[in-house]
Protein backbone atom coordinates (compact mmCIF):
# COMPACT_ATOMS: atom_id res chain seq x y z
CA UNK A 1 0.00 0.00 0.00
CA UNK A 2 1.08 3.52 -0.55
CA UNK A 3 0.61 6.67 1.47
CA UNK A 4 1.34 9.78 0.43
CA UNK A 5 0.60 11.22 3.42
CA UNK A 6 2.45 9.49 5.97
CA UNK A 7 5.32 9.29 3.52
CA UNK A 8 5.17 13.46 3.57
CA UNK A 9 4.78 13.40 7.10
CA UNK A 10 8.29 11.31 8.01
CA UNK A 11 9.91 13.48 5.31
CA UNK A 12 8.74 16.60 7.43
CA UNK A 13 10.18 14.66 10.25
CA UNK A 14 13.60 13.91 9.37
CA UNK A 15 13.82 16.82 7.59
CA UNK A 16 13.00 18.53 11.48
CA UNK A 17 15.73 16.33 13.25
CA UNK A 18 18.14 17.55 10.56
CA UNK A 19 17.53 20.87 11.15
CA UNK A 20 17.16 20.30 14.83
CA UNK A 21 20.85 18.14 14.44
CA UNK A 22 22.46 21.51 12.86
CA UNK A 23 21.32 23.94 15.56
CA UNK A 24 23.06 21.79 18.09
CA UNK A 25 26.16 21.07 16.40
CA UNK A 26 26.42 24.75 15.84
CA UNK A 27 25.37 25.85 19.24
CA UNK A 28 28.16 22.93 20.71
CA UNK A 29 31.01 23.93 18.25
CA UNK A 30 30.23 27.95 19.52
CA UNK A 31 30.13 27.03 22.81
CA UNK A 32 33.84 25.38 22.68
CA UNK A 33 35.00 29.21 21.03
CA UNK A 34 33.03 30.63 23.98
CA UNK A 35 34.45 28.95 26.80
CA UNK A 36 37.33 30.93 28.20
CA UNK A 37 38.12 27.96 30.38
CA UNK A 38 39.44 25.80 27.93
CA UNK A 39 43.12 26.28 26.64
CA UNK A 40 43.88 26.29 22.71
CA UNK A 41 44.76 22.82 22.69
CA UNK A 42 41.83 21.60 24.74
CA UNK A 43 39.47 23.84 22.18
CA UNK A 44 41.67 22.21 19.01
CA UNK A 45 40.84 18.63 20.59
CA UNK A 46 36.59 19.03 21.19
CA UNK A 47 36.92 20.64 17.58
CA UNK A 48 38.54 17.32 16.09
CA UNK A 49 36.44 14.66 17.99
CA UNK A 50 32.95 16.70 17.20
CA UNK A 51 34.40 16.81 13.37
CA UNK A 52 35.67 13.36 13.02
CA UNK A 53 33.04 11.75 15.47
CA UNK A 54 30.31 14.33 15.30
CA UNK A 55 27.59 12.41 16.80
CA UNK A 56 29.33 10.42 19.56
CA UNK A 57 31.71 13.91 19.97
CA UNK A 58 28.53 16.14 20.63
CA UNK A 59 27.12 13.48 22.82
CA UNK A 60 30.24 13.57 24.98
CA UNK A 61 30.51 16.83 24.54
CA UNK A 62 26.95 17.28 26.21
CA UNK A 63 27.02 14.76 28.60
CA UNK A 64 31.05 15.96 30.16
CA UNK A 65 30.22 19.90 29.55
CA UNK A 66 26.61 20.36 28.75
CA UNK A 67 25.56 21.36 32.56
CA UNK A 68 28.27 24.90 31.96
CA UNK A 69 26.57 25.46 28.36
CA UNK A 70 23.85 27.19 29.94
CA UNK A 71 25.73 29.32 32.39
CA UNK A 72 28.12 30.32 29.62
CA UNK A 73 25.04 31.79 27.58
CA UNK A 74 23.31 33.33 30.77
CA UNK A 75 26.71 35.23 31.25
CA UNK A 76 27.00 36.31 27.60
CA UNK A 77 23.06 37.29 27.59
CA UNK A 78 23.90 39.84 31.07
CA UNK A 79 27.09 41.06 29.40
CA UNK A 80 25.01 41.99 26.28
CA UNK A 81 22.38 43.39 28.25
CA UNK A 82 24.68 45.09 30.45
CA UNK A 83 26.23 47.05 27.47
CA UNK A 84 23.10 48.37 25.72
CA UNK A 85 21.90 49.16 29.26
CA UNK A 86 24.97 51.25 29.55
CA UNK A 87 24.52 52.74 25.43
CA UNK A 88 21.38 53.80 26.78
CA UNK A 89 22.03 55.43 29.79
CA UNK A 90 25.34 57.46 27.63
CA UNK A 91 22.76 58.11 24.87
CA UNK A 92 19.61 59.35 26.72
CA UNK A 93 21.98 61.79 28.77
CA UNK A 94 22.36 63.51 25.06
CA UNK A 95 25.97 64.12 26.26
CA UNK A 96 25.74 66.54 28.67
CA UNK A 97 28.70 66.69 30.12
CA UNK A 98 30.73 69.51 31.72
CA UNK A 99 32.79 69.50 28.52
CA UNK A 100 29.82 69.91 26.55
CA UNK A 101 28.15 72.10 28.65
CA UNK A 102 31.30 74.61 28.45
CA UNK A 103 31.60 74.55 24.70
CA UNK A 104 27.92 75.63 24.85
CA UNK A 105 28.40 78.59 26.92
CA UNK A 106 31.03 79.62 25.15
CA UNK A 107 29.51 79.22 21.96
CA UNK A 108 26.77 81.65 23.54
CA UNK A 109 28.85 84.23 24.74
CA UNK A 110 30.89 84.08 21.42
CA UNK A 111 27.09 84.96 20.34
CA UNK A 112 26.71 87.83 22.44
CA UNK A 113 24.31 85.94 24.16
CA UNK A 114 26.47 85.91 27.46
CA UNK A 115 28.32 88.88 28.42
CA UNK A 116 31.65 87.99 30.21
CA UNK A 117 30.57 88.27 33.72
CA UNK A 118 27.65 86.30 32.96
CA UNK A 119 29.89 83.85 31.50
CA UNK A 120 32.14 83.00 34.48
CA UNK A 121 29.51 83.24 36.80
CA UNK A 122 28.11 79.86 34.44
CA UNK A 123 31.63 78.65 34.40
CA UNK A 124 31.94 78.66 38.00
CA UNK A 125 28.84 77.16 39.27
CA UNK A 126 29.33 74.50 36.23
CA UNK A 127 33.31 73.80 37.66
CA UNK A 128 31.92 73.44 41.34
Amino acid sequence: MNFPLLDSFLTMLWFFLWVMWLFLLFRVVLDIFRDDDLSGAAKAAWLIFILVLPFLGVLVYLIVRGSSMGARAVAEAHARQEAIDDYIRTTAAGGTGPADELSRLAALRADGTLNEQEFQQAKAKLLA
